[in-house]
């Protein structure tokens, strides 16, 4: 899997062509554009056409690609990607797939994936994430994580997955009156497998919507759990929510001095031929060398500095 700046990705429903015009300039790293939820039955079949459409006329920069097909549940799900990927295949870079349950759910649509690309001619695989919104899908999510190299990440589904575990919320990914009365966080064992085999099988982990698009002390609140939990970054449901994500899903101006000072001060303990090292009465070891190297990594990729 090649390395992707995902902290922010904007959603937009395929029946709206007003609202996917608006996602083309802004700030966010990706641009989904849904099939599912977003959209009414009657309308799903007619707004693959603004799928293609965006993806061929509009100019997106270097924002990542992405539509979420229907469900595998539904007679809607492989016209999705015949009709879109067919056309416009060559312009994207994933697909999300709705509600993994099992290894086998991303085996159907890379089988065909596999396909339309060959008789396509298609010069790049087209990557896929998984939405992980189901009880069966959380308590399978290590196999999932390791069925396929065409798997790029993760996205947590926090409203679909409240429904299939039968626990109240109410308003997707805000904090309620279940979560104080609940003595830690409701949602860290979901939270943590998906960040975990996520990590375990070097893929990103995308944290889900925050539907309070007013509450901007709860969203931040909300962005600041999923990077300490290890998140790469968030679903967007409204543009005011772009810039929030941005921020928080990048290591801080003080977490990155102090991952360079460390490095530099072993790279100088190594030149010098002295073994362990402290740096400001902290000892650091291997370990500290890892976390230092990847906060480097993240803000490289974020573009902090070259």
């Amino acid at each position: 899997m090649s390395e992707r700046l995902e902290r922010s990705v904007l959603l937009a429903p395929a029946s709206n062509w007003g609202m996917i015009q608006k996602t083309a300039a802004a700030r966010a790293d990706a641009v989904c554009i849904d099939l599912e939820d977003a959209v009414a039955p009657d309308e799903k079949e007619a707004s693959r056409a603004n799928v293609v459409r965006a993806y061929r006329e509009l100019d997106f920069g270097n924002k990542l690609r992405m539509f979420r097909m229907n469900g595998l549940d539904t007679h809607f799900a492989y016209r999705d990607l015949i009709e879109i990927v067919e056309v416009a295949g060559d312009r994207i870079d994933l697909i999300v797939i709705p509600k993994v349950n099992r290894p086998e759910d991303v085996y159907v649509v890379e089988t065909l994936l596999g396909q339309i690309e060959s008789y396509k001619n298609y010069s790049r695989p087209i990557g896929i994430e998984a939405l992980i919104e189901t009880a069966l899908g959380c308590v399978n999510i290590r196999e999932i994580a390791a069925c396929s190299e065409r798997l790029e990440g993760f996205v947590y589904g926090p409203g679909d997955y409240a429904a299939s575990v039968r626990m109240p919320m109410e308003s997707i990914g805000e904090l309620d009156e279940n979560d104080r009365i609940y003595p830690g966080h409701r949602w860290h064992h979901i939270m943590h497998s998906i960040v975990s085999a996520a990590k375990a099988y070097n893929k990103r982990a995308i944290d889900g919507p925050f539907a309070g698009i007013k509450n901007a002390e709860g969203l931040a609140q909300a962005c600041r759990i999923g990077r300490a939990m290890g998140f790469d970054g968030k679903w967007c449901i409204h543009p005011s929510q772009i810039e929030t994500v941005n921020q928080t899903f990048v290591p801080s101006e003080k977490e990155l001095d102090w991952a360079r000072t460390v490095l530099n001060e072993y790279e100088a303990a190594l030149r010098e031929g002295r073994g362990a090292i402290s740096v400001k009465g902290k000892m650091i070891d291997v370990a500290s060398l890892r976390m230092c190297r990847t906060i480097v990594e993240r803000a490289q990729l974020a573009g902090l500095f070259d």
